[in-house]
C-alpha cells in the first residue's frame, strides 16, 4: 500500500503531465506543420530551437526558465504584479518545465506523421478551391493522427519521467510540485526509503507500459481506419 505522501506523488505526476500535454500538444502541432510543409527563412534556426531541449541538460532548460519567469524577473515580476500569475515552484511551473522537455520528442512524431502524407492531396483539394485552413483540417489533421495520437502519449510519458527542469525551476513541494522521479530521489535520500522507492519506480514502469501499449492500440485502429476510407474512396471513384 502506498503512503499518503506516495499517492499525492502519484496524483501530482499526474497532474503535471496531462496539464503539460495538453499546453504543448497544439504547439507541437503547429511547429511540425510549419517544419514538414513551409519554407521560409530561419527554418533552420526554428528548427534547432525546437530540438534544443533534446541535447541541453534538463538542468539548464529549468534554470533558464527560473531566469525568464522567476519572480525577480522581468517577465515573472510582471505577470505576479499585474496578473497574480506565478510559475516558479508552483505545479503550473512544473507543467510548463516538463512540457517544453516534452515538446521535441512530440514534434518529431507528428512531423514525422505530416511528412509521411501524400502532398498530390493538398494539390488536388487546392485545385477544387479548398482554402489552407480547410486543407489542414480535413486532411493533414485526420491522416496526420496516428502521429499526433502517439506524440501526446509519448509527451505525456516524458513528462511523468522528467525531473531536472521541474526540480530546477518548479522545486521538490510534496503536494504540490513533487512528481514520482522527485518522490522516488527523495526516498533515496532516507535511511528507510528503499522500499519506497521500489514502489515508485513500480508505479513510474507500469504507467509508461501502459501509455506506449495504449499509444500503440490506437495508432493501429486508426491506420486500419483510415486504409477502410481509402479502400471505400478508390472502390466509390
Amino acid at each position: 500500500m502506498l503512503t499518503p505522501l506516495e499517492w499525492d506523488a502519484l496524483r501530482v505526476s499526474l497532474i503535471v503531465g496531462a496539464r503539460a500535454t495538453v499546453i504543448a500538444l497544439p504547439l507541437a502541432v503547429f511547429l511540425a506543420w510549419l517544419l514538414a510543409t513551409k519554407r521560409f527563412p530561419g527554418k533552420s534556426f526554428l528548427d534547432a530551437v525546437v530540438h534544443a531541449p533534446m541535447v541541453l541538460p534538463p538542468v539548464v532548460v529549468g534554470y533558464l526558465l527560473l531566469l525568464f519567469l522567476g519572480l525577480r524577473s522581468p517577465v515573472g515580476g510582471f505577470l505576479f504584479e499585474h496578473f497574480g500569475i506565478r510559475l516558479a515552484f508552483t505545479s503550473g511551473g512544473a507543467s510548463l518545465a516538463s512540457g517544453l522537455m516534452a515538446l521535441p520528442l512530440m514534434v518529431r512524431a507528428v512531423r514525422l506523421s505530416i511528412a509521411a502524407i501524400d502532398p498530390g492531396l493538398d494539390v488536388a483539394a487546392r485545385s477544387l478551391g479548398a482554402t489552407p485552413f480547410d486543407r489542414f483540417w480535413n486532411i493533414t489533421l485526420p491522416l496526420a493522427a496516428p502521429g499526433i495520437v502517439a506524440a501526446a502519449i509519448i509527451g505525456f510519458a516524458a513528462s511523468l519521467g522528467e525531473f531536472g527542469a521541474i526540480i530546477t525551476f518548479a522545486a521538490n513541494v510534496p503536494g504540490e510540485t513533487q512528481t514520482l522521479p522527485l518522490a522516488i530521489y527523495a526516498a533515496l535520500q532516507q535511511p528507510d526509503g528503499d522500499l519506497a522507492a521500489l514502489r515508485l519506480c513500480g508505479i513510474s514502469i507500469a504507467l509508461a507500459i501502459a501509455g506506449l501499449a495504449g499509444a500503440e492500440y490506437f495508432t493501429q485502429r486508426q491506420r486500419a481506419w483510415i486504409d477502410g476510407d481509402t479502400r471505400t474512396f478508390d472502390a466509390a471513384r
